[in-house]
């Protein structure tokens, strides 16, 4: 039977089926077309109800459905001997099903028996042979014929037409079927009569009778007084189906006491069906019956055979072998879909059916008994109706995402042993529902931007994943918040809303925005659509884009350096002032460092690489000039490094009016490394003459006088002159300076000795020194000549106590704490211009002899120039440290006076101010 169309969704659950069925009764061979009964209205479905209920049932080769009125009509032939052959009850069974929502219900008809089958003998006509000596009373058992029709209207009699000689009665064999048989009235007479005809009529118990007749012929032979005799009058046995061709049934045996000829049998098979024959097979010889061809119990369970035993003459015998065919499970179940649905929505209920299913096995008792099942890890199940008939129902929830599609195998096994099983195989797909919001892939992103990135270059990506299909699954992102201004959002960053991707719309400033928060949304396309949110914090990564600012030391308003002020007798580690530096970047790019990267003496200072501390490295000596300048350069630690340069001014001093005859008029050096070239050349071009000056003078004395030896000390194998250069090894930028150390011996005669200052290469002398006095012997370089003294004849005045600064007053960072000091310093030096003012217009007061540093209580013009706290009594007295090779004047000290000391030495001279025009 064809599967029927299942709508496109089947109800949730079926109706249950009606356990009753419906029954009606009808006779066959009804005209097509033919009323069988009102289904609808017996279903109880109205009229109205029919279209959309769409009645139907299976039996379509015989029955229909009126769809005007839901009559059950007749739609074939019905034939009850095609249909049950001689089964006692025939019945039509079959389903009605109908729809919105779906039931079976399960519908009998019963076919009535009509006599319309004549009875009918196999053969034209009977032909027997008697010998005329058998006894009145002998039965000769005929053919029998066939009715089709069963109950009343099957066989129900013979008759024979009248003879003197011959009788007949009617006998029913054990399966109920009746044959005739012919009795022998009277003794023949061969020699009266040689032969009989006779006329057999079968007639059944139809109203009316049908009948039918066949010809009998008896030849009348000579005596044969014995007959074979059978040893039973019914043979039975029971046979599997499915036997292979020649296996042995049974073994009729029959006896005939006569002897030779008329004592030989031979067995036949009576006339019977030609099914019968072709089925079994007799040897004549031994009564042996055996199988010649395939048995099968679904075709016919039970064969009636008519044996007969024939002697040598014209006796015969007459018995029946009844053979029962056992059923053997041969018969596999079938499945067959009645309705099934492969597209199933994934959000469907529980209990919502997917399929109808019938099943049948051919096979008979236990081996029909059949059970379905599907696997066990399905959401489905299996649920029994009625006879023979299963719901697929699903049983848990489905989820398109997990799986798609399900492969469902319906096993049907059967209860014979061995069970015998089917399977069949469908395929359901999962269709998609919008029940799956996007997840991104990570719970948080963090993302990391340097600064000054290039406008429109991409930062970031997010992704996100939806298992759902087609627009259910497509998802597009979005930026839905932020901590920034709405209106500012959009010209910071934006995302594709298709990949993900985020871009920055400008370029960042980590020294304006460091981070920002975004919220983004991905959305997916379904009805209604679903989304998630994430969050996205940006960090501005630094970048070394801001050099270091120095906030102090910084130039006064009218562009002027400030001052240091430095104790002559500050010990090492003394706190002279500090440098302070900020950096707008962060982290390693805002970590800054302190170098030196020029000294006038490099040994006398040490910077605080991390603190920018500057200390004294040591106590400030008598050849240390008082004016000492430091260019410290702070470096961050980005890659490359930014830099910044600070200019430090220190003054040794115990007060400003010692050191600073008229500091006011004494400009700042404008540009070291100009003023460093410009000494370079002077002292080149300075020390060339003196050299040639002073080998002439040196040869000029030597030829004269033996007793001017003294003054060719310079030119003696213990003495030299050194031109060489001095490279300080952390320079890293401006002009190399270089050094020269060179001695003079003056023509004078004057007792006075004179030191040679070897400049090592570490410490080279800071100032330049020229003294109105010839008889002065002076080391130089190109920078800083100095004065050096015989060590016993130079008397050093003690230092002032009263020089030191008040912490208020000293500008910088104040302090004595001790800081990092593993700054290095590099052995750069510069000249300062105002040390040398102060040194030049001391010495030159003291030549005349005239004059003493600050005799009064004067500021030297300090106050004009760095305020009314710089006055006499902070500026220390270097005077106390200049000697006058050849006159007995020592600078005296002005706050010795005010102190109420004696100068250290000396006479009066005539006081005079050194001015600009002595200065070099």
């Amino acid at each position: 039977m064809a599967n029927q169309v299942l709508l496109h969704f089947l109800m949730p659950l079926f109706w249950g089926a009606i356990s009753q069925p419906i029954l009606y009764s009808i006779p066959e061979e009804l005209a097509k077309g033919s009323l069988v009964g009102n289904l609808a209205q017996d279903l109880g479905l109205s009229v109205q109800e029919l279209p959309a209920r769409n009645l139907r049932v299976s039996a379509e080769d015989y029955f229909s459905v009126s769809a005007e009125g839901g009559d059950l009509l007749v739609s074939g032939r019905i034939d009850r001997e095609k249909i049950c052959g001689k089964k006692p009850e025939c019945a039509l069974e079959f389903e009605s099903v109908t729809e919105n929502p779906m039931n079976i219900f399960h519908v009998i008809v019963a076919i009535q028996d009509i006599n319309d089958n004549a009875p009918h003998f196999f053969g034209k006509s009977i032909e027997l042979e008697i010998c005329e000596s058998a006894l009145p009373g002998v039965k000769f058992p005929l053919d029998s014929a066939r009715d089709a029709d069963v109950g009343s209207n099957s066989l129900k009699m013979y008759t024979i037409s009248p003879n003197p000689h011959f009788s007949l009665s009617t006998k029913e064999s054990p399966d109920g079927s009746k044959y005739p048989e012919l009795l022998l009235e009277k003794l023949l007479d061969r020699e009266h009569q040689s032969s009989h005809h006779l006329i057999l009529t079968a007639i059944d118990g139809g109203d009316p009778p049908l009948s039918s007749t066949t010809q009998i012929w008896i030849k009348v032979t000579d005596a044969n007084d014995n007959a074979p005799v059978f040893s039973q009058d019914i043979y039975k046995a029971s046979l599997r189906e499915n036997m292979p061709r020649g296996t042995f049934v049974l073994q009729v045996r029959a006896t005939d006491q006569d002897e030779g000829v008329n004592g030989e049998i031979t067995y036949a098979f009576l006339n019977g069906p030609a099914s019968t024959n072709l089925i079994f097979s007799l040897n004549p010889n031994t009564g042996a019956i055996t199988t010649n061809g395939t048995l099968d119990f679904e075709e016919k369970s039970r064969y009636m055979l008519g044996v007969e035993a024939r002697d040598g003459g014209v006796h015969t015998a007459h018995c029946n072998v009844e053979i029962e065919i056992l059923d053997e499970n041969d018969n596999a179940p079938e499945v067959t879909f009645m309705s099934f649905s492969n597209q199933v929505p994934e959000d469907s209920a529980l209990g919502t059916v997917i399929a109808l299913i019938k099943v049948r096995d051919k096979d008979s008792g236990q081996n029909g008994l059949v059970a379905c099942r599907i696997q066990e890890e399905l959401p489905f199940k299996l649920q029994p109706t009625s006879k023979n008939y299963y719901k697929l129902v699903i049983d848990r929830a489905l989820n398109r995402e997990q799986t798609s599609e399900y492969n469902i195998t319906i096993t049907a096994t059967d209860s014979g042993k061995p069970s015998l099983s089917s399977k069949t195989r469908v395929t359901v797909h999962i269709s998609d529902v919008n029940d799956n919001a996007p997840v991104f892939h990570q719970a948080s992103y963090l993302v990391h931007v340097a600064e000054n990135n290039p406008p429109g270059a991409s930062i970031a990506q997010v992704s996100a994943s939806d298992p759902d299909l087609g627009s259910n699954g497509h998802i597009s992102y979005s930026i839905i918040a932020s901590d920034l201004e709405p209106k500012a959002l959009s010209s910071f960053v934006s995302v594709n809303q298709d990949s993900g991707v985020v871009f920055a719309q400008r370029a960042f400033d980590h020294e304006q925005l460091r981070s920002f928060q975004l919220t983004l949304q991905a959305r997916d396309q379904g009805s209604p659509a679903l989304s998630a949110n994430v969050s996205m914090r940006v960090l501005v990564g630094d970048r070394n884009d801001n050099a270091p600012r120095v906030l102090y030391p910084a130039l006064e308003p009218d562009g002027s350096a400030l001052f240091d002020m430095v104790p002559r007798s500050a010990e090492p580690g003394y706190l002279v002032t500090k440098v302070v530096a900020v950096d707008a970047d962060s982290g390693h790019n805002a970590w800054l460092s302190y170098h030196v990267l020029q000294a006038s003496d490099p040994g006398l200072f040490s910077l605080g690489l991390r603190t920018g501390e500057v200390r004294t490295a040591r106590a400030l000596g008598d050849r240390d000039a008082a004016r000492q300048r430091l260019l410290v350069a702070v470096r961050d630690g980005g890659q490359p490094p930014l830099s910044a340069t600070a200019t430090l001014h220190l003054i040794f001093a115990d007060s400003l009016q010692e050191v600073l005859p008229d500091l006011s008029d004494d400009p700042l050096p404008s540009d070291p490394q100009s003023e460093l070239q410009f000494y370079l050349v002077v002292a080149l071009a300075l020390i060339s003459v003196l050299f040639l000056l002073a080998v002439i003078l040196a040869i000029a004395l030597r030829l004269r006088s033996s007793s001017s030896s003294a003054a060719w000390g310079c030119l003696q194998p213990g003495l030299s002159w050194k031109s060489q250069p001095v490279v300080p090894p952390n320079c890293s930028e401006g002009t190399l300076p270089y050094s020269y150390n060179l001695c003079v011996a003056s023509h004078s005669t004057t007792t006075a000795g004179f030191n040679f200052l070897h400049v090592a290469p570490e410490v080279a002398p800071p100032q330049d020194l020229l003294c109105d006095d010839p008889s002065v012997a002076v080391c130089g370089n190109n920078e800083d000549p100095k004065i050096s003294y015989d060590s016993s004849s130079l008397q050093q005045a003690p230092p002032n106590t009263d020089w030191r600064f008040s912490q208020a007053q000293r500008p910088g960072t104040s302090g004595s704490q001790n800081g990092d000091e593993t700054g290095t310093w590099p052995n750069n030096q510069f000249d300062t211009e105002m040390l040398q003012a102060m040194i030049l217009a001391s010495a030159s007061e003291a030549a005349d002899g005239s004059s003493t540093l600050g005799g009064g209580a004067g500021t030297m013009g300090l106050s004009a120039r760095y305020g009314p706290q710089f006055t006499l009594q902070h500026v220390p007295d270097y005077r106390q440290n200049v000697y006058i090779p050849g006159s007995n004047a020592t600078l005296s000290n002005g706050a010795g006076k005010r102190d109420g000391k004696a100068p250290a030495g000396g006479g009066n001279g005539n006081k005079k101010k050194s001015g600009k025009k002595e200065k070099k």
